[in-house]
């Protein structure tokens, strides 16, 4: 009787990438998230350590996990799956392959010596893991090529926002320069109170995902007000990073930009709207909501090696509650040179 093929499971080198990302199109749970692209965006964007694992059978690939390693003396050394991802953890064809190559991450993790494996999932599938599940959702919601009706789905108070946007003549610019995207963003992070990414990050983004990458500026009277970095994927579209000036909130600016997009990627066939995550609380969560979007928990779960709790490295920890009080007072060229390197440790 002929012998069972192993199961292999090893790093991701160059060569998988075709076969890695045609696994994830054909996975029912594969995201943007889980493409190879991102090993290129972390290594080069972000200048963390990519370590990607893949399961193999006979070939043919069974399962896939995006991981990179992340450390910082102010935030910690955790191994992420994956950093400036909403969504992570493994996909697998069969629980063989997702058992397998959940075990060499968790002895990845302990080899590197990191304070815990994180592993950003959609659903909780690691019984008995710490679970992280009130902090973060994320905000999906269909749609269609039909203006009206997706308008229509907008609850009343946030439809009147968007009609005054559109009344009051905001106008969309479809542009590829990066420069004029980030100074908005740069500025609209600073105000929250947050360091920014690295430009070299959004570069590399640019980059890798050019066809897949939308940048959309919105200006009035041609000041540029707002401004937004989105991705299609399959059918999904992902206003991934976006920002806004102040002057955007008279007028309007947050909600025309993001029904300018929606109704444009409807036009174009796309059935989703991915709102991306939110912290529960905050202004973000709110705005969303207020679209109508229901929150889904995310459910991140840890693997802890040296660390005794899950990390908490995000704004709603009070013990950063005064740096971001200083953080927004700062002179935008300082936070704009000093943001960078604390960012791109973030996650």
């Amino acid at each position: 009787m002929t012998p069972a093929p192993e199961l292999r499971v090893r790093a991701f080198t160059a060569e998988d990438r075709a076969d890695w990302d045609a696994f994830v199109a054909a996975h029912p749970d594969g995201t943007f998230c889980h493409t190879s692209g991102w090993h290129e965006v972390v290594a080069e964007g972000l200048r963390q350590r990519p370590h990607y694992l893949l399961a193999r059978r006979a070939g043919q690939v069974e399962a896939v996990l995006p991981l990179a390693e992340v450390k910082s003396r102010l935030f910690g050394h955790t191994l992420v799956s994956t950093p400036g991802c909403v969504y992570g953890g493994v996909l697998a064809s069969n629980d063989e392959a997702r058992q397998r190559v959940t075990e060499d991450a968790c002895a990845l993790a302990q080899g590197l010596g990191v304070d815990a494996l994180e592993l950003r999932n959609q659903q909780p599938v690691q019984a008995g893991w710490p679970t992280k599940d009130q902090l973060y959702v994320t905000f999906r919601k269909t749609i269609t090529d039909d203006d009206e009706a997706n308008l229509k789905a907008i609850p009343r108070k946030q439809r009147a926002m968007v009609r005054k946007g559109i009344n009051i003549g905001l106008v969309t610019e479809r542009t590829a320069d990066i420069e004029r995207f980030y100074a908005i963003y740069a500025e609209s992070v600073r105000n929250l109170g947050t360091p920014v990414f690295p430009r070299r990050y959004f570069e590399v983004l640019r980059r890798v995902f050019d066809d897949a990458c939308e940048l959309s500026i919105v200006t009035h009277g041609g000041a540029d007000i707002a401004g937004v970095m989105s991705f299609f994927y399959r059918d999904t579209v992902l206003p991934y990073y976006g920002g806004s000036r102040p002057l955007a909130r008279s007028l309007y600016g947050n909600d025309f930009m993001y029904w300018d997009l929606m109704s444009r990627a409807g036009r174009r066939g796309i059935a989703v709207f991915d709102y991306g995550r939110s912290k529960r609380g905050t202004g973000s969560f709110s705005f969303k909501k207020n679209w109508g979007f229901e929150a889904q928990p995310l459910h991140y779960q840890y693997f802890l090696v040296k660390g005794r709790a899950v990390p908490d490295v995000n704004p709603s920890n009070p013990k950063y509650k005064y740096f971001i009080a200083v953080w927004k007072r700062l002179p935008l060229p300082i936070a704009n040179r000093i943001g960078p390197a604390l960012a791109r440790n973030l996650g």
